[in-house]
């Protein structure tokens, strides 16, 4: 299958997100950075994929891009095999909410609903029956081991927890891919540990990954392939054949 303003086949029952030549620039008085600078990555289901770089780089704008959260000056991205510059926001918001998953560092959790309604919210843009809604937060939370936190807000339980909420709401919609930007950023190393045990757990259960760090340790350790990203362009790309760990660790002491 070929889309418009490609040069290459891309075969769209494997590839679930494609960024063909991707710009990104803003303009700063009379200047133009060039926070992505002609970008191409194709992300393929089932894959744990990394996109590396410093402070800088140009990793937190293309985590935006590769997420559909923002739109490119120039190239096209495409989400399940949809020219996103194509759609109009409210379709857009459609396609990203079924089949992205967002965790971010600052978790974005909303103070003033509880840690069960925080996992429901996303269920809501989709138009599933309240029904559905309680019985599928319940679930997620159980399995992140939240069962005795539902009805806590997000003040009331430590950064671990409110972290492993995040998750939830994140996997709320079922989506294909998850996408992960510095989800260890503000934990201690042994809760950070388990975030990216529980992440590779999903990968073997067969969700594609994205995950979005300043941590060449964590893009090798974890991911199967890894961009690495210097002043807006792809430095080069490696690939590993690997299973991260063994055994997945358990949420305890927190």
């Amino acid at each position: 299958m070929e889309k418009k303003g490609e040069d290459k086949k891309i075969d769209y029952e494997k590839t679930i997100i494609h960024l063909h030549n991707v710009t990104k620039h803003y303009e700063m008085g009379d200047n133009v950075v060039k926070a992505v600078d002609g970008i191409s990555i194709d992300i393929q289901r089932g894959d744990f994929v990394a996109v590396m770089g410093p402070s800088g780089s140009g990793k937190s704008t293309s985590m935006n891009l590769i997420g559909s959260l923002d739109m490119p000056t120039h190239g096209h991205i495409f989400l399940d095999g949809e020219d996103i510059s194509l759609l109009n926001e409210s379709e857009l918001a459609q396609i990203r909410g079924k089949n992205i998953g967002f965790i971010f560092q600052q978790f974005n959790l909303i103070p003033t609903l509880t840690v069960k309604e925080n996992v429901v919210l996303p269920m809501t843009l989709q138009g599933i029956s309240e029904y559905e809604r309680e019985e599928k937060a319940e679930k997620i939370l159980r399995r992140l081991e939240l069962a005795d936190r539902m009805d806590h807000y997000p003040n009331q339980i430590s950064g671990g927890q409110q972290q492993r909420v995040a998750i939830a709401r994140a996997l709320a919609n079922d989506p294909e891919v998850i996408l992960a930007d510095e989800p260890t950023g503000n934990l201690d190393t042994k809760t950070g540990l388990k975030v990216m045990d529980f992440l590779t757990e999903l990968n073997k259960e067969g969700r594609t990954i994205v995950l979005v760090t300043h941590s060449p340790e964590l893009a090798k350790q974890y991911a199967h392939t890894v961009y690495w990203l210097k002043d807006g362009k792809i430095e080069r790309i490696t690939k590993e054949r690997k299973n991260a760990f063994e055994k997945v660790g358990k949420w305890k002491g927190d």
